[in-house]
């Protein structure tokens, strides 16, 4: 579920007439080609750009309509005085394209990277950020790797446009899940709004009786043993779900932060992990103890990845194996089960109320991602590992990781740097994407592995 419109990238074509034009016109039809296979709204054309004339008419062009990316094809060399000029036109992200060029014992023929230095320099003491990429359009994994700088430019686009819902205030004691809203807003442009939970527990008890039954058929060929759990409970569990689908669209919601006790057992009568866990199975990034900066870490791994992740607890290192846990209630989104073994209905371990969705985690490898706030900064802190194929190693959803450095390292880490209890996990390789993030939103990152 995305909330911004595709990216519209201005493309500006750099070059000078006394290197290779021919060539140079080959790589830049090579390079359209190939940028045309990405569903992105590109703005420009084909045509190298040889002075300032010529890109002064390009300027005026890509200024008719707002632009989110500027992407400038270097290919050739040129002195970084248009560079400047059109970096300061525009208020955007700044991305220089070069050509790399075989080693032939002859000719330089295009001179792109050096191209892209100078300008960087000129760039950077003008106080402007650039970042670069260095790909022939013709290698078998440059399609791959032009699309994830998009999918990450795409992503910082999302959350500009982002709308989230915390219902309730996160508990006592939990400082991790504090959140400054204007201080957020600043950082990533998320908006945050704010729910009571007696008026979703109110919106939930006025959903029609055959929504409920649409819903349970919905849950019946999904979760295993629906039958088997007390059922005005669970019927209450599929209220809630009901009512955060309705709210996610019909008021933009693009993830919830949900205070899920004790009052959704004490007050309404039922756990809110189950309803969360679909949620997330469907994109909509739903987390516990009204979490937020956890809710935004999982929308932005779902953007990234492409496939739905959640938040979790590390709750165990062995040392022996050199191993961890992750675990949580109940929540995490059913296409993480290990596919050979189903996902069951369960109730809360403490509470002893359903809905919550019982599985072990599928093994494959794993990115890890937190939009922290630990020792009062705003940064990144990602990881990797492998999840293990393994039973559950406690009630609710668990996954035994074995993370890319000791464990007993990155517990050191999570101390030390007085890291939060809840990091999103996904099963999508994304950790580059994420640096390239974390330097579009100037935020430093901390790795975890």
């Amino acid at each position: 579920m995305s909330p911004a419109e595709p990216l519209r990238v201005g493309v500006l074509s750099l070059a000078r007439p006394t290197f290779d034009v021919p060539f140079a016109e080959q790589v830049c039809a090579d390079a359209w080609k190939l940028m045309e296979q990405i569903p992105v709204d590109w703005v420009g054309s084909g045509e190298l750009l040889f002075d300032a004339e010529s890109v002064e008419s390009q300027l005026t062009k890509l200024k008719k309509k707002p632009i989110d990316l500027l992407l400038i094809m270097q290919l050739t060399f040129t002195d970084a005085t248009m560079t400047v000029k059109i970096a300061e036109s525009f208020d955007v992200p700044l991305l220089f394209w070069s050509f790399p060029e075989k080693r032939t014992g002859g000719r330089l023929r295009l001179n792109s990277l050096c191209g892209v230095n100078l300008a960087a320099h000129a760039l950077g003491k003008s106080g402007i950020q650039c970042d670069y990429i260095n790909l022939s359009p013709n290698d078998p994994e440059t399609s791959e790797d032009l699309s994830s700088w998009i999918r990450a430019f795409q992503t910082r686009k999302n959350l500009s446009s982002t709308k989230i819902a915390v219902i309730g205030k996160h508990p006592d004691g939990f400082h991790t899940c504090a959140f400054d809203s204007g201080k957020l807003k600043e950082i990533s442009g998320v908006t945050v709004e704010q729910m009571e939970l007696t008026d979703l527990f109110d919106e939930a008890e006025k959903i029609e009786q055959k929504t409920v039954n649409l819903i349970r058929s919905e849950l019946d060929s999904k979760i295993n043993g629906l039958e088997l759990v007390e059922q005005e409970p669970l019927e209450k569990s599929i209220r809630i779900l009901s009512t955060l689908r309705k709210k996610a669209e019909s008021e933009g919601y693009q993830g919830f932060s949900v205070r899920c006790w004790p009052e959704f057992f004490t007050e309404y009568g039922c756990a809110a992990c189950g309803a969360m866990g679909v949620l997330n199975s469907q994109g909509i990034a739903s987390g516990c103890e009204a979490d937020v900066y956890g809710t935004i870490s999982t929308l932005i791994l779902n953007w990234l990845g492409g496939e739905p992740s959640f938040i979790a607890d590390l709750v165990d290192i062995d040392n022996s194996d050199d191993t961890g846990v992750f675990w949580h209630c109940g929540l995490a989104p059913l296409n993480m089960a290990d596919p050979d073994a189903s996902v069951e209905a369960g109730i809360h371990s403490n509470r002893k109320k359903p809905l919550v969705n019982e599985f072990a985690l599928k093994p494959g490898e794993v990115t890890l991602f937190r939009l922290s706030q630990s020792l009062n900064l705003t940064r990144m802190v990602i990881g990797k590992g492998k999840m293990l194929k393994a039973p559950k190693s406690f009630s609710g959803t668990s996954g035994v990781i074995r993370f890319d450095k000791p464990a007993s390292q990155v517990m050191d880490t999570v101390i030390s740097e007085g890291l939060e209890h809840h990091y999103a996990i996904t099963y999508s390789k994304v950790d580059k994407l994420l640096r390239i993030l974390a330097r579009q939103l100037k935020l430093p990152v901390l790795e975890l592995t």
